[in-house]
């Protein structure tokens, strides 16, 4: 095991190499484009664009203009936005970070219980109206885009009914750090969370409702149910186990996805200063070092949250532990 997890190690390292790699030369070297332009922002003064040729070595080979940028983004940490008048923008991610990460980590936490209650019952229930009906309200949430929901979402607890008791305690857009206020951390965010969670509820609970009823039928739930364990028990403690595999994919290729930017309608519509809507405001303005540091930051999750599925693989299924 100890093998497989520093194999995963080595793969995740390279990988992030390769994606640094190749983010640098779609965004600084492009033919027939001078990444001096890019970084100095229009309208730059050429004394300012000396500055950024000589900050950045864009006037050295490409090998030490790429060892550069990776240097300011990940070491010295003092890649800098011209656009932004120098303001750094690893500070300005760090900031952002914690606003996505406590989005996301509250929705998954909604989204995992709710999928794995909804899934579970369906399948205990299989043909019966329940079962029906909860797959019916997971196919409404698949099929209702993010931002129309905050949309929606926005103009029942903000506007129509805000006086109403009901939504009264909703505050306005926005949000409030943990540090400083829990509680108004919590209300800030409860309704981001439902709105973001509702689709991957939908999507979680049909999937694993599926499994369930796939595994119903082989040797293994057969020999369960042979030997006297109640229905409900080997559901649980056999079914449930095995299609976590697939649950536990899902759901770290998401996470990841999601804190590396991924929530962005969901943060624009809430006005939430997170990852996904620093993305959006340096795309607006062209802001390429910004581009380029958070497209990095949500591939460093994603491929780590792979790593850590394959991780999570090894506990879960012995058998690819054994093929490893």
């Amino acid at each position: 095991m100890i093998t497989a997890l520093l194999r995963r190690l080595g793969q995740t390292v390279f990988v992030l190499f390769g994606i640094s790699a190749l983010v640098f030369c779609v965004f600084f070297a492009t033919p027939g484009a001078d990444p001096t332009a890019r970084i100095a922002g229009r309208n730059a003064s050429p004394q300012t664009m000396e500055k950024v040729r000589k900050e950045y070595g864009f006037d050295r080979p490409l090998p030490v203009q790429y060892a550069t940028m990776m240097k300011k983004l990940f070491i010295t940490r003092d890649l800098a936005s011209y656009v932004d008048r120098g303001e750094l923008v690893v500070p300005e991610i760090a900031r952002a970070a914690p606003v996505t990460v406590s989005l996301v980590c509250g929705a998954a936490l909604i989204w995992v219980v709710a999928s794995i209650a909804m899934g579970t019952l369906a399948a205990a229930m299989k043909g019966t109206w329940v079962d029906r009906g909860l797959m019916m309200l997971g196919l409404i949430g698949i099929s209702m885009p993010v931002f129309w929901l905050g949309q929606v979402a926005n103009l029942i607890t903000q506007s129509r009914y805000h006086d109403t008791w009901l939504f009264s305690w909703v505050p306005g857009l926005g949000y409030v750090p943990f540090t400083e206020s829990p509680l108004g951390w919590f209300k800030a965010l409860v309704i981001p969370w439902v709105v973001l969670a509702v689709m991957f509820i939908g999507i979680y609970s049909r999937v694993l409702r599926a499994d369930l009823v796939a595994l119903a039928g082989e040797d293994f739930m057969r020999t369960a149910r042979a030997k006297g364990l109640s229905p409900t028990r080997v559901l649980l403690r056999h079914g449930l186990r095995t299609s976590m595999v697939t649950f536990v994919s899902l759901f770290g290729l998401d996470f990841a996805q999601l804190v590396g930017g991924g929530a962005l309608l969901t943060e624009v519509v809430f006005g939430l200063p997170g990852v996904g809507r620093l993305t959006y405001q340096a795309l607006t303005n062209l802001d390429l070092p910004l581009i380029m540091a958070t497209v990095m930051y949500s591939a460093v999750f994603v491929v780590l949250a792979n790593a850590v599925v394959d991780s999570v693989y090894l506990l879960l299924d012995p058998r690819v532990r054994d093929a490893r």
